[in-house]
């Protein structure tokens, strides 16, 4: 009673089928593609800077006292 058997999941499937229909499913699974995507992106984005101050990057800590044009 605890699990489920195929043919369960099967006809889960069929019924989840004739509701939404395969286009709909594709153009979620699409979209849910691309989102891990664009996350995975700007996750190696962040990561980045860090690579780049290993590799001897300098940081010049300064403030500005006077705003003038040159």
């Amino acid at each position: 009673m605890g699990s489920f058997s195929i043919w369960h999941w099967l006809i889960v499937l069929v019924i989840v089928l004739l509701i939404f229909g395969t286009k709909k499913l594709r153009n979620i699974g699409s979209d849910l593609g691309g989102a891990v995507k664009n996350f995975k992106d700007a996750m190696n984005e962040g990561e980045k800077p860090k690579l780049d101050q290993q590799a001897g990057g300098h940081t010049i800590d300064a403030e500005v006292t006077d705003k003038k044009k040159v």
